[in-house]
């Protein structure tokens, strides 16, 4: 199969997923400073979200640059992460509506820790497809940014419990590590 029905089917799902997240910004009732207040929350839920969701893109899109291959696994792999990245316009409306509530935020959590995994298991997977020499194989490495996501992850959702804006800075944490490409595919194919 070829990768580029892959990609653009991803593609896809995340300029909708991006859809989504956007429609839920509501329009203030009246055209003053005070009627943007409420907002703000919804607004700040929003950027931290559209912000994970194109790092996966921007990092999806890396990640399968040097890829030849594609099989079943990888486009269940693919998928797998996919369904948990459509989870975040989800997460992120509850989240609005209940800003300083603990569940939502952990719930929030626990969706962006099950995207590292998913996002983990599609890089194993195209490694172990590829041949063993491969530009994908040789640039992936230990993958330390992604493991220390996950560690942050499994630190935030609990601390959601204790104080939501802890659980909070520690997404933004993850997030400020990602926002900067990850340029280790791009080194080797140069």
């Amino acid at each position: 199969m070829n990768k580029g029905r892959l990609e653009a089917f991803s593609d896809g799902v995340v300029a909708i997923i991006i859809t989504i997240m956007v429609l839920d910004l509501k329009v203030p009732e009246s055209a003053d400073m005070s009627a943007l207040k409420p907002a703000l929350t919804v607004f700040f839920s929003y950027v931290i979200s559209f912000v994970f969701v194109a790092i996966y893109w921007n990092n999806h899109h890396h990640l399968f640059q040097p890829v030849k291959r594609i099989n079943g696994r990888i486009l269940w792999a693919n998928m797998h992460l996919l369904f948990w990245l459509s989870l975040i316009p989800f997460a992120t409306r509850w989240m609005d509506e209940h800003v300083n509530a603990s569940l939502p935020v952990a719930v929030y959590g626990v969706i962006l820790l099950f995207c590292a995994i998913a996002y983990s298991i599609l890089t194993r997977v195209l490694v172990v497809t590829q041949d063993p020499d491969s530009i994908l194989a040789k640039a992936v490495g230990k993958d330390v940014k992604g493991g220390l996501s996950v560690l942050i992850y499994l630190l935030a959702i609990p601390l959601a419990f204790v104080k939501p804006w802890i659980a909070y800075t520690l997404f933004i944490l993850v997030a400020l590590m990602w926002v900067i490409p990850d340029r280790r595919i791009e080194n080797h194919l140069e």
